[in-house]
């Protein structure tokens, strides 16, 4: 990778959302993974209107540390709106985002970058996932439903630790507000001719902070939408042959 220190132009972004507690550690280790693979590199920290002292932290280390930007939602959009605002604020060649709670460690971009192409997305999926077995059975079935309605075969479709040629945000509308913003992306995707690699990543107990994405409203919400997002994407996004450089392996 040393090599090609300066051929890489990548955005790292994480969505926080009352993030006080972790959003300094994972916005420093973003900055020394990102120093340690190119000189073009953005960091980007997405405060989803936070109520705590997030947003004043992460302006703080926009003064302090090269190459951050801050990005405010005010009020706060949700997930789906916070992905949304990290892709549209990217200016480089590829774009990477994980979540601003620190359960995965950003060293391992270094397998995802391994694995990138023109036409490709590199997808992890955790390994020895670190959540209660609720959620992860939640996940499974979710997983299965999706893969199933957009004729997909990916095994962690909401691993936030994804890597995305930045042209495919040019080519694709985004809607999803909510927990289906991933499902939107890779099905939209999928349909116009990318093809997604996968590698699996480690994941690690949550630190600090509250979970907020696994509650009933935001489960329930996510079902009413798929359906209306299968239709949507049917109708809407032209069906291109996959590029045979891609791949679904693992």
């Amino acid at each position: 990778m040393e090599a090609n220190k300066e051929l890489l132009s990548l955005t790292m972004f994480f969505p926080c959302y009352n993030e006080e507690a972790n959003v300094e550690r994972v916005t420093r280790q973003a900055v020394e993974v990102c120093q340690s693979l190119t000189t073009d590199y953005e960091v980007i920290i997405v405060n989803d209107g936070s109520k705590d002292r997030t947003g004043e932290i992460a302006d703080r280390l926009v003064r302090e540390l090269p190459n951050v930007r801050a990005v405010h939602n005010c009020p706060n959009l949700g997930y789906g709106g916070a992905l949304q605002s990290g892709y549209r604020a990217a200016t480089k060649q590829w774009v990477f985002y994980t979540d601003g709670d620190g359960q995965f460690d950003m060293h391992e971009i270094a397998k995802l970058l391994m694995l990138r192409g023109e036409n490709i997305i590199v997808s992890a999926y955790r390994m020895d996932r670190k959540d209660p077995l609720i959620r992860k059975i939640n996940a499974w079935c979710w997983c299965t439903l999706v893969n199933v309605m957009f004729g997909m075969r990916v095994r962690d479709v909401d691993c936030a630790f994804k890597l995305f040629p930045a042209r495919l945000f040019k080519q694709i509308e985004m809607r999803s507000m909510g927990a289906l913003i991933d499902t939107e992306v890779l099905a939209k995707a999928v349909r116009l001719g990318y093809s997604i690699r996968q590698v699996g990543v480690h994941h690690y107990p949550r630190l600090a902070g509250q979970q907020t994405g696994a509650n009933f409203k935001v489960i329930l919400r996510a079902f009413r939408e798929l359906f209306k997002l299968r239709r949507h994407i049917l109708e809407t996004v032209p069906k291109t042959e996959r590029s045979l450089s891609g791949g679904f392996g693992s």
